[in-house]
């Protein structure tokens, strides 16, 4: 009793805060959700998203009070709601609408396994720890996540949920091949990061090797780059049929490029590794000489690492 409460005063939990944090987070997300099912007349999509996260959450999430299941269920509510536009009633199914579609159940696979043995390796996902001793808070996070699969699935469901009867072009096919290659860098970064921390010689150290030595987040480019040319694929059908609406696939890309550029991507990952390896010269040479998203070449040779693991303890001593 004595340990438990100390730990609390450690760490106190300021439950106004996160009840403030999830009735906005929340309320921002069903704002958001409602705005998309009545101005695009998605509500199907949005119906579907909606409904499996706040199943999910009610079911496992908050009885358990656990996000294990958590990036799991995206990829399941990511499969939904493409199943959901493909069994749209349209006469036909053009190569522009059957990539969109094959290409985000090929995507939302890799990286929903990707994510679960991420988790199922570490058994906790960081991200959650400040926000769920408070049922809303946590909460937010699921309705979020309905918020980024509806998002992020914008231009395959506006391609799907109509007719399209234009013919596959030449930027169709440039676009495809683009989304082939931001797949594979995605795909390779991933790999590469987890064969990194799976060495025990490389804990203390952080990757500047492979993909990682032209770009401190590869993953992320790839990730952008998947989602701007299945925006394009749907601009491409909107030009060549007068469909205006189809424009706003673009919602995708500038979402995930704002999440993981300004909220819970570059910035939380440079303030984490600043935080580990600040005082590493080799770690300030890499971030000041590398490509931050873009892959670019490096200005200069990667510099040897320290092992801060003796610094650290002295400096634990000392204090």
């Amino acid at each position: 009793m004595c340990q438990e409460g100390s730990e609390q005063a450690e760490q106190p939990v300021n439950r106004t805060k996160l009840y403030v944090r999830g009735t906005i987070s929340n309320l921002a997300g069903v704002g958001l959700l409602g705005s998309i099912a009545y101005f695009l007349d998605l509500g199907r999509y949005v119906a579907v998203a909606s409904g499996i996260q706040m199943a999910v959450f009610a079911l496992h999430g908050l009885p358990q009070n656990s996000e294990q299941i958590y990036d799991l269920s995206g990829s399941f509510t990511h499969l939904a709601v493409v199943a959901a536009a493909l069994v749209a009633e349209t006469k036909v199914r053009t190569p522009r609408q059957l990539f969109a579609a094959l290409a985000s159940v090929v995507w939302m696979t890799r990286l929903g396994t990707f994510l679960y043995s991420r988790i199922l390796r570490d058994g906790k996902d960081a991200r959650f720890d400040h926000i769920k001793p408070v049922w809303l808070s946590f909460m937010g996070a699921w309705t979020i996540q309905a918020l980024w699969v509806t998002l992020i699935q914008l231009p395959v469901v506006l391609l799907n949920d109509r007719d399209d009867a234009t013919g596959t072009t030449l930027v169709d096919l440039l676009l495809m091949a683009l989304w082939l290659l931001g797949f594979l860098v995605e795909a390779a970064a991933d790999t590469e990061k987890m064969a990194f921390r799976d060495d025990a010689a490389n804990r203390h150290k952080f990757i500047t090797t492979g993909l990682w030595r032209y770009s401190r987040h590869p993953n992320y480019f790839g990730e952008i780059l998947m989602w701007s040319c299945m925006a394009g694929l749907a601009s491409v059908s909107a030009i060549r049929q007068g469909i205006p609406e189809l424009h706003c696939g673009w919602f995708s890309p500038a979402f995930t490029a704002v999440l993981l550029l300004r909220v819970s991507g570059v910035p939380m990952v440079e303030k984490a590794g600043l935080k580990k390896w600040g005082s590493d010269p080799a770690y300030v040479h890499y971030i000041k000489n590398t490509s931050c998203v873009i892959p670019w070449f490096p200005a200069c040779e990667p510099i040897e690492q320290e092992d801060l693991t003796k610094p650290m303890l002295l400096d634990v001593g000392s204090v």
